[in-house]
């Protein structure tokens, strides 16, 4: 599993790892102009990725895993699903849980990876090694402590490239006791 975030041209990760022949499944939310959200899906699928609306096909992502197939998958926005509060530039944010989930049912390795535009003007894409999984039986604690070490990930590139995440997004709009258990 890609654990990615908002930050440069990530999808443009996705069809460097269809081109190398990773055909990820990445996991998306629909658009709501339907002309722009036929255009991204084209894009995504055009070399070998898959395209998923988030929701509609989550046992297909459980299915990809276990046969040893790849999804990208991204956490660092604050969207209306499973959610847990965790650190996120000292701030409790509400945080997907999904690819906290895939990873302790499936026993998927989760690895990191990002893209930003360097100085020279190219674009650098980095697959770094797996985040190991916490798993201790309390499935409670394995959630938000794993779903906390993911996030330390994005935290830690966005510092990096601050100028590159889409900062836009309300990222901390859910306040404790909204978030969906």
């Amino acid at each position: 599993m890609f654990l990615t975030s908002h930050l440069g041209a990530f999808d443009l990760q996705i069809t460097n790892m269809a081109l190398r022949g990773l055909n990820p499944n990445i996991i998306g939310t629909a658009l709501k102009d339907e002309r722009l959200n036929e255009m991204l899906w084209k894009y995504r699928n055009a070399h070998g990725a898959v395209a998923i609306q988030r929701g509609k096909e989550s046992m297909r992502l459980f299915k990809v895993l276990k046969s040893g197939g790849s999804i990208a998958i991204l956490i660092d926005q604050d969207t209306k699903v499973k959610s847990r509060f965790v650190d996120f530039f000292g701030m409790k944010a509400a945080t997907p849980i999904g690819a906290t989930v895939l990873a302790l049912r499936t026993g998927a390795a989760v690895v990191p990876t990002y893209i930003y535009l360097g100085t020279d003007g190219k674009q650098h894409m980095h697959i770094l090694p797996e985040i190991p999984l916490v798993i201790t039986g309390d499935e409670e604690h394995d959630l938000v402590v794993n779903t906390q070490n993911f996030t330390n990930f994005t935290e830690k590139i966005v510092r990096e490239h601050p100028e590159q995440w889409v900062w836009m997004h309300e990222r901390w709009k859910t306040r404790p006791g909204e978030e969906i258990n």
